[in-house]
């Protein structure tokens, strides 16, 4: 069965970088992005195996805690 996983920040800052492209098959906990929030970074993971349809964010952008910033798709 193929779900739609939304990935929301856990904390507001800034999208530092992007590890992650549109169409590449992750495991549980592979990285996404990295976020930087009071001069930590906090890496953003996938939650399950699936694959990353879409980067709803981009370098340099802020971001508000719960937003989302990408989007899985189940295996």
């Amino acid at each position: 069965m193929n779900t739609a996983n939304k990935i929301a920040a856990e904390v507001t800052g800034m999208v530092w970088k992007v590890e992650a492209k549109v169409g590449d098959r992750l495991q549980a906990d592979d990285v996404i992005m990295i976020l930087e929030s009071m001069k930590m970074e906090i890496p953003v993971m996938a939650p399950e195996a699936g694959v990353l349809s879409e980067i709803l964010v981009a370098e340099g952008e802020p971001i508000r805690e719960g937003q989302i910033v990408a989007v899985m798709s189940g295996a």
